[in-house]
């Protein structure tokens, strides 16, 4: 090969990869403290028991536009979780998952304020278990998280004020490896 025309290609071997339109994260919850860092976290066995699995299908294969499916198995029964993609990646403390991720982010942290955190700026599902503990969830955004931003899926408890009241994290999916 010529040399201008190598020099000219190198910068676009230099590229870093386009993220790939679908991706698939299947895990298996397990503790925190496992020999091998888990690829996803329970935090609350009575809601994510240990061995209970999370698969979750994002889709940006078309411009512009997220969608992203979960679907989990042997969870609580009878339960509803709200669901949020976060900033940070799951760790032995629920609080290492960061923030929920946001479009345009809010310059207050903890985000409140209702133009940020809301349901066209986040990522949100609510995820309802059926009698045996499974559940499917799918949502779609009209945006595409920022690559190296989006790095986990965290089940939160739910609370009575309703499916979309957070509460505590019971659980944490890594989404990069």
């Amino acid at each position: 090969m010529p040399a201008p025309l190598a020099a000219a290609l190198l910068p676009l071997a230099l590229l870093a990869p386009a993220a790939p339109p679908v991706s698939v994260v299947e895990a298996a919850f397990d503790p925190a403290t496992a020999f091998v860092p888990p690829a996803a976290i329970s935090y609350a066995q009575d809601l994510v028991p240990y061995g209970s699995h999370a698969r979750i299908v994002t889709d940006r294969s078309e411009p512009g536009r997220t969608v992203l499916t979960l679907t989990a198995t042997g969870l609580a029964p009878d339960h509803t979780f709200p669901v949020h993609l976060h900033t940070g990646t799951c760790g032995a403390d629920p609080a290492a998952s960061g923030p929920h991720y946001q479009d345009a982010v809010d310059p207050v942290q903890p985000s409140t304020d209702p133009a940020y955190a809301n349901e066209r700026n986040e990522l949100r599902l609510v995820l309802r278990t059926d009698a045996g503990g499974t559940g499917t969830a799918t949502t779609a955004v009209d945006w595409q998280p920022r690559p190296g931003e989006a790095r986990s899926l965290v089940l939160h408890a739910g609370t009575p004020a309703g499916p979309h009241a957070a509460g505590d994290r019971v659980g944490c999916v890594k989404l990069e490896r």
